[in-house]
């Protein structure tokens, strides 16, 4: 039988929950980078024609 520092066994336990849960939010939310610039680029293209059609009054 060996000693168990019981400190180090719930941080060691708490830590691999941490860990699954992390791991379930990437597959949850993570994005690849390429969908994340298609994303910026669509907004840019939104915001310029967006842009384009407003009215300045002088």
């Amino acid at each position: 039988m060996s000693v168990v520092n019981l400190n180090k066994a719930r941080k060691e336990k708490t830590k691999a929950e941490e860990k699954a849960q992390a791991d379930v939010n990437a597959v949850s939310f993570g994005r690849t980078k390429a969908s994340r610039i298609l994303d910026a680029a669509n907004a840019a293209l939104a915001d310029k024609r967006h842009s384009a059609h407003k009215f300045e009054d002088e």
